[in-house]
């Protein structure tokens, strides 16, 4: 079948999600294709993916070892039961991840996404504690502009204020410590700011208005994704760990973007050299390619629950497709095609380049602050008097027409390219933002 000209005759019936719908539907935007770094429309042109999808294909589009393992196990085991029952290839997936997730989280849960992903986390960590006999322990600590996915647990620990204005009082007792983001002293930095360190200690002030006998976990992003790529300073993350350490509080770092290469290392863990005690992945660990999520946790936790009878549940949770199949098969295929390839660490040979181009961008009307670490980009815009998020949305239209697929998300445009972007294609994505930043108004 040909991919130009592909595109239904009624738009009505799919709600799209974060899409301003009628406008989409006026002005259809539509992929028919993708290979590699590129994206086929279905007017048949070619666009440069400039965000890995949605922060999710790491080894670019349609790699033949992904696409290969998910035909060969549709046709072999397409489904097995997820509660009492096993397949092999889950069980290799999870050896695989602990062989590459750092030191001391060495047991897997698998969901289907983000989302479900921060879920479980967030009911480990509550379980965990009522095990342990401190079943006070129930108040989840989360960051202002954080982005945890869209369940009710996710959004109450999230701090984004449009994916929480709308739906009710959320979860009781949770609590958020500041962001990071100063545009004051950090503007234009390269790599990690120099100035915030010390916001850490609000988590102190936080323990002390609640008691640490009440805080079950603190849930962070290595680096703020989803609300603008916002990076902390040195020391930082470690002092949160720090923190947590003194007060017996879970710390649960939210790697769903930062993990599987992003920042030039196989999760942002290695990065910050901090080890938390639970780790929520999912996006890169398929490639994108079929919905999937893990969470990785550490022995303590792990072992407190397998006490008791042993032919009773030890933790009521998870998912029909949990393990799903064909998930472990894109997965393990993900994984050999990443190692194949060195892209859990090639980003961090491109971070000089990619810092060097973007950074280019200072000076371009209306640009106020440009960020980035290993392969992910911010470039902050001022936004337009009484109309917020008209003016990146504006370059994201145009950016399109000229072939070239970035995101946007309130004023700020963000950028996480595939890793397998090559040094003239990071020209190209800056070169055509300079041109589509000198047109706007």
């Amino acid at each position: 079948m040909s991919t130009s000209n592909v595109v239904p005759n009624d738009l009505n019936a799919f709600w799209m999600p974060f899409t301003a719908n009628r406008q989409f539907k006026k002005t259809p935007r539509m992929f028919v294709a993708a290979r590699d770094m590129h994206y086929t429309t279905s007017d048949g042109r070619q666009v440069l993916d400039g965000t890995a999808g949605l922060w999710c294909c790491n080894a670019g589009h349609a790699r033949p070892k992904i696409v290969e393992a998910i035909a060969r196990q549709a046709a072999e085991l397409d489904y097995a039961p997820a509660f009492q029952m096993g397949h092999p290839k889950a069980f290799e997936l999870a050896n695989r991840l602990v062989d590459i997730t750092p030191d001391g989280l060495d047991h897997v849960l698998f969901t289907n996404s983000g989302s479900e992903s921060v879920e479980t986390a967030l009911k480990l960590a509550l379980a965990f504690h009522k095990i342990k006999g401190e079943g006070s322990r129930t108040r989840l600590i989360g960051r202002e502009r954080a982005y945890h996915g869209v369940n009710f647990g996710g959004i109450s620990v999230g701090g984004i204020v449009t994916n929480r204005k709308m739906f009710g009082t959320l979860l009781a007792g949770v609590d958020h410590m500041p962001h990071t983001h100063n545009l004051a002293k950090n503007a234009f930095s390269k790599g990690p700011p120099e100035y915030g360190t010390e916001l850490a200690d609000e988590l102190e002030r936080i323990v002390t208005l609640h008691d640490a006998s009440t805080i079950a976990a603190v849930i962070v992003e290595p680096v703020a994704g989803s609300t603008g790529v916002l990076i902390p300073p040195p020391g930082y993350l470690k002092r949160l760990r720090e923190i947590t350490k003194k007060h017996g509080i879970l710390l649960i770092f939210d790697e769903v973007i930062t993990g599987y290469g992003r920042l030039g290392t196989p999760f942002g863990a290695d990065y910050f050299d901090v080890v938390p005690d639970i780790m929520v992945t999912a996006k890169g660990l398929t490639n994108g390619v079929v919905p999937m999520g893990a969470v990785m946790v550490s022995a303590e936790i792990h072992d407190a629950f397998m006490n008791g009878p042993e032919h009773v549940i030890e933790f009521f949770h998870g998912y029909t497709y949990s393990g799903n199949p064909i998930a472990s098969a894109a997965g393990l295929a993900t994984l050999e095609t990443y190692k194949e390839e060195g892209l859990l660490t090639r980003g961090a040979e491109l971070a000089p380049k990619f810092q060097e181009a973007l950074h280019s961008l200072k000076g371009l009307p209306h640009v106020i602050d440009i960020r980035n670490i290993g392969l992910v980009g911010a470039i902050e815009l001022e936004p337009i008097a009484g109309q917020p998020t008209k003016r990146a949305f504006s370059a994201f239209l145009k950016a399109f027409e000229q072939g070239l697929l970035i995101r946007t998300t309130g004023d700020i445009i963000a950028l996480s390219p595939p890793l397998i972007i090559s040094e003239s294609q990071i020209d190209e994505i800056v070169t055509k933002l300079a041109g589509i930043l000198k047109t706007l108004e």
